[in-house]
């Protein structure tokens, strides 16, 4: 039985995280009509935050708390702020530049859940009494007869969000709740409630990208942090030097663009980024047909349940708003195994597997390494 936010339940108080936007808005107010005593609070994430965004990027800016506080008012809930900008600079933004440093490619929506909004901001909803968070997240949570819960995807698979919320893990599971999950609506019906419910949000733009990284200029900020390194660029079949670059960190496996080479593959072919070698500040590009990867190896397995998954068939998703596609995957010596039934392009280290079963979510790892299907080991 689907039980996001049972009326026949006894209610509970509810933490209603609000980010300023449309999704978290409704949220909070249908956690309210639930019958729930439902508090909200905005999370403060940036040190520095700036009046007024530019477009729709970001959800950390003095405008977003305001438009948070604005909606409690109109739901008629307390409402409060949190600092919480600190540990949001220690375990997401250094996270992200640290494993960008290292060639890899980080997924921070991924680890603020984890970090965050079930960790932090639900340990200190716990020590003050609250039996719940509550988010704009679109997944479903499913309460079993003995009382355990499964996380499902969303209702709609087009809104569908269990890939980042695929780190949680029970006890978080048993303390979380996602009121928009099991709402087969689009977005401008979602507005629509959002309006007649009298938010001012219900026309706001979405916030999208990276929400630290106000101007979307993901290079730029890296840049800034790490410091120019010039290298080189490398064509994998001849070794041959075809360029070179600022900073390894500004590439991600399977890019395309942005390489800056002086001329075409001898196949007149584009080249893709097929490596990142920080050690040697060398990045390795090739033909597409290089990126095809049928196995990877990924760590710190978390799990949606109380146990590990066992040795079987799933379907897995890779990154946030990709497909799924069928694996095998087992667990050795703590981590994820995992084989393709058909080769899969462009699987970065640093972005997480969510494996599934069904629409259960049965946990997600962080990818290490990955067997290539014409070469060794990335």
């Amino acid at each position: 039985m689907t039980e996001n936010l049972p009326r026949t339940a006894r209610p509970l108080r509810v933490l209603a995280a609000m980010s300023g936007g449309v999704d978290s808005a409704v949220a909070a107010a249908r956690a309210v009509e639930a019958g729930h005593d439902v508090t909200g609070v905005h999370l403060a994430l940036s040190a520095n935050p700036q009046s007024f965004r530019t477009g729709a990027r970001g959800c950390c800016t003095i405008e977003d708390s305001r438009d948070a506080r604005r909606a409690a008012d109109v739901i008629g809930i307390p409402f409060y702020c949190w600092d919480l900008a600190e540990r949001f600079r220690e375990d997401v933004v250094e996270d992200f530049v640290a494993e960008y440093e290292a060639g890899r490619t980080p997924n921070p929506c991924l680890r603020c859940n984890e970090k965050i909004k079930f960790a932090a901001l639900l340990d200190k909803a716990l020590a003050l009494g609250f039996d719940a968070v509550c988010t704009g997240h679109y997944a479903t949570i499913v309460e079993k007869e003995d009382g355990t819960r499964e996380m499902h995807r969303a209702s709609d698979m087009a809104k569908d969000q269990s890939y980042v919320l695929g780190v949680l893990d029970e006890k978080q599971l048993a303390h979380a709740l996602f009121p928009l999950g099991d709402t087969v609506t689009t977005k401008d019906e979602i507005r629509a409630e959002a309006e007649r419910r009298g938010l001012a949000v219900a026309k706001k733009p979405d916030s999208h990208d990276i929400c630290f990284i106000a101007d979307g200029d993901t290079q730029g900020f890296l840049a800034q942090r790490l410091g120019k390194a010039e290298g080189d660029i490398v064509d994998e079949a001849t070794g041959e030097k075809v360029g070179t670059h600022d900073g390894a960190y500004g590439f991600t496996i399977g890019q395309r663009k942005g390489l800056r080479i002086g001329h075409p593959a001898p196949d007149g072919k584009p080249r893709y980024v097929l490596d990142i070698s920080p050690v040697n500040n060398t990045v390795t590009v090739g033909p597409a047909e290089a990126l095809d990867v049928t196995a990877l190896t990924a760590i710190r397995p978390r799990w949606c349940g109380s146990t590990a998954a066992a040795p079987g068939t799933y379907t897995a998703q890779l990154r946030a708003h990709g497909g799924e596609t069928e694996v095998f995957a087992e667990v050795v010596d703590g981590e994820l195994r995992v084989r393709f039934t058909e080769p899969v392009r462009g699987v970065a280290p640093g972005q997480a597997i969510v494996l599934y079963d069904g629409t259960r979510v049965v946990g997600s790892a962080t990818i290490a390494t990955t067997t290539r299907a014409t070469a060794a080991a990335v």
